[in-house]
């Protein structure tokens, strides 16, 4: 299974975190399902990747995202300041795997908006 972690500024457009979105799925393949921390989950850029890419939402617990913050591969620390995380996108995508889940690759970036894609160590899977 892969999980593609979102991550954005409040500011930021549902255009901009498309475009990021396809750039991850042209390097890793198109995940299974989307993750989000709670206070993004309703936000227009995430809706607009659901629709558009006609996959599901999954919402992490802050918990789950603040233990994965060790394993992510970069860490803003704007985000960290603000947001209480340093790592939103690759945390979510871990999160949402739990401990067995790893990254496949450091975060993109867009204009306001981050994507990092997961899977299961050990496990690739196909759609």
């Amino acid at each position: 299974m892969i999980v593609g972690g979102l991550g954005c500024r409040l500011e930021a457009s549902p255009e901009a975190m498309v475009e990021v979105v396809k750039q991850a799925i042209a390097t890793w393949g198109l995940p299974h399902c989307f993750a989000v921390p709670p206070f993004r989950a309703r936000h227009a850029a995430v809706q607009a990747v659901a629709q558009f890419f006609s996959l599901p939402v999954r919402t992490v617990d802050l918990l789950a995202l603040a233990s994965a913050q060790p394993r992510c591969l970069t860490h803003s620390e704007r985000a960290r300041i603000t947001m209480g995380f340093g790592s939103i996108a690759e945390g979510c995508a871990l999160a949402a795997l739990g401990p067995q889940g790893r990254l496949l690759g450091a975060r993109l970036a867009g204009e306001g908006v981050t994507c990092a894609f997961a899977t299961r160590a050990g496990r690739v899977f196909s759609r």
